[in-house]
């Protein structure tokens, strides 16, 4: 797991010392190794930061040039299935010079092109600078793991994996007008929505192909997330669930670096934990966060699992001292304003402590196999869009929080649809807060949705797809990468692989999102193993006892007469806690 950077600017004299800035931004992702390759002709300059974990000598060193074909490449991620390829391409007739999953990629390009990219199954950003066809190509992979921002335009082209490095870049970036709105309604930010104008995203699944120097360029899609009704019997689904899940666990263990698991005490973490421990019986690391608040603890359930698998396991103590010491860094780490994102720098602060280099995580599994509340709601929400426009708008002004939501049913969108089930502000608040019309914020959230077309799905699969490409995507991912890697530790998720989400796609609605429990077929599949307090219990999600300890936290104090406004309506008990604090980063992320 690394750290690229990029840019082609012929108006830029000195190409090295931009790139370096950018590179070193992000040092924190990448702190065992740096590189930096500049074209000798063109005004192109390619920089890396490494975090090593699969091939840990100088051979995986960054940029990677295959000297056959003098292609090069930064690369972010990991390929968990290089070593099939490698085995396929050494068939082909093609050498290796290390064992790092990078120098797969430059040989699977140099002989199949960008199909190669349908190939790999992984986690991972890069860019490659193809020699013959002047190109760069820019690829994210299927699900949007991992991130890579850009800015393009007929001049110049500038690209990195967090939006801090284009503050460095040496070019000025003009502050994204739109952020602010979308992110009181989201409460994080979504694709393609950034802090910044015209810096965006590369969209998840595609490879972005641009010739040098033109700039012209186009836009490859390599793999689309569908759904299907092809397993519709309940033994070939469990069959094909534990078969390609207990593959996944294994591809994602792969590592030349300490390894471990989170374990939560939920359904996820614990299969997780259970499926890992078959391969490494005597040699397998989890840890946890624990809490004085009994509330919030997990503990119980968390030794249910450690003494089912005599795992070496870990806890760590999280107490109100400790969050108020952490939480100015802990917004330091955020790359882009995120209100759940503090419970993930924690883990992954507390899983370098414990020597870590990866962790697995469960994230994914809720999307996939039906784990929210949302699964159970999807027909009241069918109903209120059926409602007229004269009925739902008013909610917004009800003082509970539930019925505001209920506002957006007036927009037949997947973004409206998403802000019923998850939203934070309803429009007229935001209006409020950044004093501006309703149709602004309107005309703001109805152009995010032109992004999210989601056609004819219904029922569970279409709550399964929104859930996915809105909170997924946006928010959970975006978090796990920021926090994890302001530490310099990579978070892995096997209910993201590649075969894992298409498997998942194949199976029929009705039996894949059953009433009787939440994730049914995925518990059925591991109900051997897994036990019944485990998932038999009312789900509890990784929280923080947020609202208490932000009553008596310095830096949520507020310091402007908006930000007054909303403090005194969390402390009289009109406010969510999420409120505030969303109100809150808004303003300390305001011309960061």
């Amino acid at each position: 797991m690394c750290r690229i950077a990029g840019l082609y600017n012929p108006g830029e004299k000195n190409l090295e010392r931009c790139v370096s800035q950018m590179r070193d931004a992000m040092k924190h992702g990448g702190p065992d190794d740096a590189g930096i390759y500049v074209h000798p002709e063109l005004s192109l300059a390619l920089g890396h930061r490494r975090l090593s974990l699969i091939d840990l000598t100088s051979t995986g060193h960054q940029p990677m040039e295959d000297p056959n074909t003098g292609n090069i490449i930064i690369f972010n991620g990991e390929i968990y299935n290089y070593k099939e390829l490698r085995s396929t391409l050494r068939h082909y007739g093609y050498s290796f010079h290390s064992e790092s999953d990078t120098e797969v990629i430059l040989k699977a390009y140099a002989h199949w092109g960008i199909e190669a990219l349908e190939f790999l199954n992984g986690m991972f950003a890069f860019a490659l600078w193809s020699a013959k066809e002047q190109q760069l190509i820019l690829a994210r992979d299927h699900a949007g793991i991992k991130p890579l921002y850009y800015y393009l335009d007929q001049n110049c082209l500038y690209f990195a994996s967090e939006i801090r490095a284009f503050h460095h870049s040496g070019k000025s970036f003009s502050e994204n007008e739109q952020w602010k709105s979308a992110f009181l309604a989201f409460g994080h930010l979504p694709e393609p929505v950034t802090t910044l104008k015209n810096v965006i995203p590369l969209e998840k699944g595609t490879a972005l192909i641009i010739e040098i120097p033109s700039l012209k360029h186009k836009v490859h899609r390599y793999f689309e997330w569908k759904f299907s009704d092809q397993l519709k019997t309940e033994a070939d689904a469990l069959s094909l669930i534990r078969d390609t899940l207990n593959e996944s666990v294994k591809r994602h263990m792969i590592s030349d670096a300490p390894i471990g698991l989170f374990l939560s005490g939920g359904i996820d973490s614990s299969l997780l934990t259970l499926i890992a421990a078959k391969d490494r019986p005597d040699n397998l690391h989890t840890l946890s966060i624990v809490f004085n608040e009994k509330k919030y603890s997990e503990e119980y359930y968390q030794n249910l699992i450690i003494q089912k698998t005599n795992a070496k396991h870990q806890s760590f103590l999280v107490t109100k001292d400790v969050f108020n010491a952490q939480i100015d860094d802990a917004l330091l780490a955020m790359d882009q304003p995120s209100i759940d994102g503090i419970n993930t720098y924690f883990i992954s602060r507390f899983a370098r402590q414990y020597g870590l280099k990866a962790v697995l995580s469960g994230l994914g599994a809720d999307e996939l196999f039906g784990g929210y509340p949302s699964f159970f709601h999807h027909k009241k929400a069918r109903f209120f869009k059926k409602l007229p426009s004269s009925i739902l708008k008013p909610l917004q002004y009800l003082p509970n929080h539930r019925l505001r939501k209920l506002s957006y049913a007036g927009t037949a969108n997947a973004a409206s649809e998403y802000l019923m089930y998850r939203g934070i502000f309803s429009a007229v608040a935001i209006a409020e807060l950044l004093d501006v019309t309703e149709k602004n914020v309107q005309e703001n959230l109805s152009e995010i949705s032109t992004h999210y077309p989601i056609g004819d799905l219904q029922n569970g699969n279409r709550v399964s797809w929104i859930e996915t490409n809105f909170y997924m995507q946006n928010q959970l991912l975006k978090d796990s990468d920021s926090m994890s890697m302001w530490h310099g530790l990579e978070i892995r998720v096997p209910f993201l692989d590649k075969e894992v989400m298409l498997m998942a796609g194949l199976i029929d609605e009705h039996l894949k999102f059953q009433k009787t429990r939440p994730k049914y077929l995925l518990v059925k599949s591991y109900e051997d193993i897994l036990p019944e307090e485990i998932w038999n219990r009312k789900k509890q999600g990784f929280a923080f006892p947020f609202e208490g300890w932000l009553n008596e936290n310095t830096f949520t104090k507020p310091s402007t007469s908006d930000e007054q406004k909303l403090y005194d309506s969390f402390k009289s008990g009109k406010l969510l806690w999420s409120h505030y604090w969303c109100g809150l980063l808004m303003n300390r992320f305001a011309g960061r």
